[in-house]
């Protein structure tokens, strides 16, 4: 299994972030390769991506998520995936976003890829596209505040707005 770890600062408040990231449909405006992203229900997803040629479609299933803190995911078939992207306030106006994706190469271009630390710069460019995606706008296009706790929704805390605007 490879790892990836990174880390942006973010120049808005830790909820704009984390709403932001809950609108999984708008990933491939800032992630290279993710083509589509189809929000199934509260918590699977369903993922087409084309990364150096080769395309893949895949499902995941939120594992966790806590508003304002952190989103984990798992991938359910296709290529083996997760992480936890986790959020951090460091000022009223300024959040750091903490990624850590591992995942399970399969081609040998992707084990030699992962080698050279190619699958870290794609995710440090991805978080870049982020950064300027999210200050740019200065809100979020939308808002999951739900809890999910080992895959599944807690219906007992706060409120939740869709996960995104005209739903």
């Amino acid at each position: 299994m490879a790892t990836v770890n990174k880390s942006i600062e973010v120049d808005v408040p830790v909820s704009v972030a984390y709403n932001q990231w809950t609108q999984f449909e708008t990933f491939p405006e800032f992630m290279n390769g993710v083509e589509s992203v189809e929000q199934i229900d509260e918590t699977a997803l369903h993922f087409s991506t084309n990364v150096g040629g080769v395309k893949r479609d895949f499902n995941a299933q939120i594992v966790e998520q806590i508003p304002d803190s952190l989103v984990s995911w798992a991938s359910v078939d296709g290529p083996r995936n997760g992480g936890t992207v986790s959020f951090e306030s460091l000022e009223p106006t300024k959040t750091r976003v903490n990624v850590e994706i591992v995942w399970e190469p399969e081609s040998l271009t992707e084990k030699a890829g992962s080698a050279l630390g190619v699958d870290g710069m794609r995710v440090g460019a991805d978080l870049d596209k982020f950064k300027k995606f999210i200050e740019a706008q200065g809100h979020e296009t939308g808002a999951w505040r739900g809890t999910v706790s080992g895959g599944d929704v807690d219906d007992t805390g706060e409120p939740t707005l869709p996960r995104s605007i005209g739903i």
